[in-house]
């Protein structure tokens, strides 16, 4: 059923996406889509960039493996345990539910940086995306901040044109771009991996016997991750990056926008595809690429893109990766950028301001600055955003059990909280002063969150938090209880209809060969990973990936359409 046009706050507008209401029982999205974003947004051109930056840091391969499994973990952890509950609760985007806490001070004030931050990131994931395209028209790499060819930027503008493209359809659409590219992004990641190993391996004259995860130590240590003492960065500095790089996200809150869409508050879980198989397997497998790629053209990883590395481990299917590598995470990026933006004025349509916003994004993409400054930049947007996350938690959770009101700012008239204003700047000013005494930028996290957390508690009580609102909290606890309640039911005969839709004998055949297709893939790179020659498998890699994704693509529109094909 199609939304019709607000007319007022209560109704959602035009496009479908809930901007300012809770999202309704019926277009509420099963597990496989929030599996699928997470995989594709997180397997992506990024990583490329990310796992030759660490080769670059100068840290061992255990630190290196052993921070990333911790840091991931706490990562995951903090999408299932913070994100995800406050989304599937109230069903609103962060700036919707901001809004309702903070009032409209606050969120302007946010929605803007939090806007802008997204366009520089959606806007490095474009550039990646162009690294890629840059190569069939042999311009030169661009590792400066700024563009040195013409020829450059007019590819990151027609990159940047079909990424928005796909963000204005939506979040559904952005998804099932995701469940489409995912497995295939996954298995590049891997083949490259394996065609670059025998390379590496080579070259440390490994004695025989002698088993992978022994030899990965070995060669990773001499060839890959290779310790440098005054590097400066260790095991911690490994394991606080893999945490904080998606810090707006989930510890920032920034997922509600995407989790209010999820049936159970479960399905954060599903992050842990993205990490474990991005920020793990991804970065190491990019580390053994950008190795192997140093290796061949004999120069220095600072001197080459991720379309580079990619395409000297796969050919010609490497740049068609990083392409869609770049896509997956800048699609619901620029779309996370619109409704930033769109949340400050309630009529604006949010599809008109996606495009303005990925217009601007584009433009960004045309200075690689992001892509050279990776690492700090995620470090830092992090570090500004994560107090309002600490915000929201403090009166979602905490306040009703200190016998404070939710919502109090408002009930008492208020366009703008400032106790929670005044938390923010708070937990910013403790983490400048931490970094000014030598805290690294990846450690101030901690200090600044609870420190807003703390500093909101003690505002709010002054402010009039344990007396005011209470009328307007039972009011909404009221709404909420019926609103959840019509939730249930809706979702109850959905899940009913959808166990009755069975796909047709065209859409199973479509099946079979896309994922025929992905072991086809894979066992042209266990080939070369056993002797074969990668030459070959930069040549013909690209006819089953091409294969994989004119039947995956024609699989996944039958499904969501529910028809019998």
């Amino acid at each position: 059923m199609q939304d019709t046009a607000a007319t007022d706050s209560n109704t959602p507008l035009a496009s479908g996406e809930f901007d300012r209401t809770p999202v309704t029982g019926e277009r509420l999205l099963p597990a496989r889509h929030f599996a699928a974003s997470y995989a594709g947004e997180h397997v992506a051109g990024t990583e490329f960039v990310i796992g030759a930056m660490f080769v670059a840091w100068g840290v061992s391969t255990s630190a290196v493996i052993g921070g990333l499994l911790l840091g991931n973990l706490l990562a995951v952890l903090s999408w299932a345990l913070l994100c995800a509950p406050i989304a599937t609760d109230t069903r609103l985007t962060l700036y919707a539910y901001l809004e309702k806490i903070a009032g409209s001070g606050v969120i302007r004030i946010y929605s803007v940086i939090n806007g802008i931050f997204f366009c520089v990131l959606g806007g490095a994931m474009i550039t990646v995306s162009a690294s890629a395209v840059r190569i069939l028209f042999d311009i030169t790499p661009q590792v400066n901040w700024y563009p040195t060819s013409a020829a450059f930027v007019a590819v990151a503008l027609l990159v940047g044109a079909v990424v928005v493209a796909i963000a204005v359809r939506g979040f559904a659409f952005v998804a099932r771009f995701s469940e489409v590219c995912a497995p295939w992004m996954i298995l590049m990641f891997l083949a490259g991996a394996l065609a670059m190993w025998p390379l590496l391996s080579a070259a440390a004259a490994l004695p025989p016997g002698t088993g992978f995860f022994e030899a990965l130590w070995i060669v990773g240590d001499a060839y890959i991750w290779v310790q440098q003492p005054d590097s400066g960065m260790s095991f911690w500095h490994v394991a606080a990056f893999a945490w904080i790089c998606n810090l707006p996200m989930h510890v920032g809150l920034s997922d509600m926008t995407v989790l209010r869409f999820a049936r159970r508050s479960s399905y954060g879980y599903f992050s842990a595809l993205g990490m474990y198989i991005g920020h793990f397997g991804a970065w190491i497998c990019a580390g053994i690429m950008g190795a192997g790629a140093v290796s061949l053209l004999q120069t220095g990883i600072g001197n080459l893109d991720a379309g580079a590395v990619a395409h000297q481990a796969l050919g010609s299917a490497g740049i068609v990766a990083v392409i869609i590598a770049g896509w997956t995470t800048s699609n619901p990026t620029i779309y996370r950028a619109g409704l930033a933006f769109q949340s400050l004025n309630h009529r604006w349509d949010r599809t008109r301001v996606t495009l303005v916003t990925g217009a601007l994004t584009t433009v960004i993409a045309c200075f690689p600055f992001v892509f050279t400054r990776l690492m700090d930049f995620l470090g830092l947007m992090g570090l500004l955003l994560a107090p309002v996350g600490a915000i929201i938690v403090t009166e979602h959770w905490l306040f009703p059990r200190l016998g404070l009101a939710r919502y109090w700012s408002g009930a008492r008239g208020a366009s703008t909280n400032g106790a929670a204003l005044l938390a923010w700047l708070a937990g910013l000013a403790v983490a400048l002063l931490a970094n000014l005494t030598g805290l690294h930028l990846f450690f101030l996290l901690l200090p600044a969150w609870l420190t807003a957390m703390l500093v909101y508690v003690l505002a709010a009580r002054a402010m009039g938090a344990g007396q005011a609102g209470a009328a307007v909290a039972q009011r909404e606890s009221q709404v909420e209880q019926a609103r959840k309640a019509q939730e249930r039911a809706t979702l109850a005969a959905v899940r009913s209809a959808e166990r009755q839709e069975q796909p047709g004998g065209a859409a199973r055949a479509c099946r079979y060969i896309a994922w025929g297709s992905l072991l086809a893939c894979a066992a042209m790179a266990l080939a070369v990973f056993n002797g074969g020659d990668i030459e070959w498998l930069r040549s013909w890699l690209i006819l089953p990936s091409l294969l994989y994704f004119a039947s995956a693509s024609y699989w996944i529109m039958v499904k969501e359409r529910g028809g019998a094909r």
